[in-house]
């Protein structure tokens, strides 16, 4: 049972609170968007004079939008050759192709800038603080007009079904970044030319029960963040597999009125049992929320997320085991003021069905037709609203030995 909530009055994080074009914004925030600004004005008139030379008057008015927003691809030999080759090229002709060539490898080294989409590198020494701090301060508004999926693997290590991510990522290369947290020292083996090359973030590590998991969460969100074009961020781990193609699961989710994060009320020991006094004033038990881990939530709640000063404490205080951060740390704090965003389910499916303190773990024989059509047929769910839709776009757990019978299927299941 979920209850219905009001925000309370008394909330004393430090949140951005200003807003432009639905993105939060803080004070620092709209000092960066300023400087950006002016950065993007000058390059909009460097970029302008180029076009003129380059295509004349007719087409001087391109929109600084396109040479902003559009993702250029790399330049190719042949790419401004005019279409006759029946005469040699006179000497304006030469001229006008000498200018689109640097006009063109403006436009790659500026792409190359950090500032230019508002990232930075992963082989950062910042602290989480300081992390945290940077994320908070990226525009709100992206450059780039293609919104990103950010996926954020939590590993023990290897990523074992690595190559059925490979082959489920081809093709859709400028809608998904990847983010990586591993064991500290741990460095995945990965060939130079996969999707997870050079994906993994700076790392601590983690501890299953302890708030050192909801840390490496927060850890994955500020990284992810620091990319202005994730607009959606889904956190995974290594035993998940994808269900549903990627196209299918990039318009669910970019075209979702709601974050798929889980807020039972749950009764018993489980739930509210683990529960302590000590988390009020600003947690009541009837606030008290519970949820898998794996989340998925817009840019808009991972940034109150990284930047909680209030929720975050008491839970690192308080919640020890037999009360699990993971669990109802994210469902706790964000149910209180933004109930009505979140679609109370996961995107990602789980099997409790045999009982223990963890989910069942699939093996090679386990792996079928059924099974997958079973999991990715389940529509008992609501979609903005409507209900009989798809619910679960991943699954979990799945051993290492599942690769080769899963790869099998993987063509049929995934189309």
């Amino acid at each position: 049972m979920m209850l219905e909530l009001q925000p309370r009055t008394d909330f004393a994080i430090e949140l951005p609170t200003s807003m432009l074009n639905g993105k939060l914004m803080t004070p620092k925030l709209q000092s960066v968007k300023r400087e950006g600004t002016v950065k993007v004005v000058t390059l909009f008139f460097l970029s302008l004079l180029l076009l003129l030379i380059a295509f004349g008057t007719c087409l001087g008015g391109l929109s600084s939008l396109q040479l902003a927003r559009t993702s250029f691809p790399p330049p190719e030999v042949n790419s401004f050759v005019p279409v006759s080759h029946t005469h040699e090229d006179t000497e304006e002709e030469k001229k006008s192709i000498s200018n689109e060539e640097i006009l063109r490898d403006y436009i790659i080294q500026l792409k190359s800038e950090e500032w230019y989409w508002g990232g930075t590198s992963l082989h950062h020494n910042m602290s989480d603080e300081e992390l945290f701090w940077k994320a908070s301060s990226v525009a709100g508004e992206p450059l780039n007009c293609v919104s990103k999926v950010a996926f954020m693997f939590l590993t023990k290590g290897p990523l074992p079904l690595a190559p059925l991510w490979e082959a489920y990522f081809k093709g859709n290369e400028d809608y998904y970044s990847i983010y990586v947290h591993t064991v500290p020292g741990y460095t995945l083996d990965v060939p130079s030319w996969s999707v997870f090359h050079g994906r993994q973030i700076p790392s601590q590590a983690v501890q299953w029960g302890d708030i050192s998991m909801v840390d490496a969460e927060r850890r994955l969100l500020g990284n992810a963040i620091l990319d202005s074009s994730n607009e959606r961020f889904i956190l995974l781990s290594e035993t998940c597999i994808p269900l549903h193609s990627f196209s299918t699961f990039y318009d669910y989710v970019i075209q979702s009125q709601h974050s798929f994060v889980g807020v039972m009320d749950e009764l018993g020991p489980y739930g509210r049992g683990r529960y302590t006094i000590k988390m009020k004033p600003e947690i009541s038990l009837d606030q008290w929320r519970k949820a898998p881990q794996w989340f998925e939530v817009t840019r808009y709640l991972a940034l109150y997320i990284v930047t909680d000063e209030t929720y975050y404490p008491k839970f690192r205080n308080f919640c020890k085991p037999p009360c699990y951060s993971d669990e109802h740390y994210i469902p706790t704090f964000l149910s209180i003021y933004f109930g009505s965003q979140l679609a109370n389910r996961s995107l990602t499916a789980t099997d409790w069905s045999r009982g223990g303190p963890h989910p069942t773990m699939y093996r090679n024989n386990d792996i079928t037709t059924n099974l997958l059509n079973r999991l990715r047929n389940n529509s008992n769910c609501f979609y903005n609203g409507n209900p009989g839709h798809t619910c679960y776009f991943f699954a979990r757990k799945f051993s290492r030995d599942t690769l080769e019978p899963l790869q099998q299927l993987h063509h049929q299941a995934l189309n």
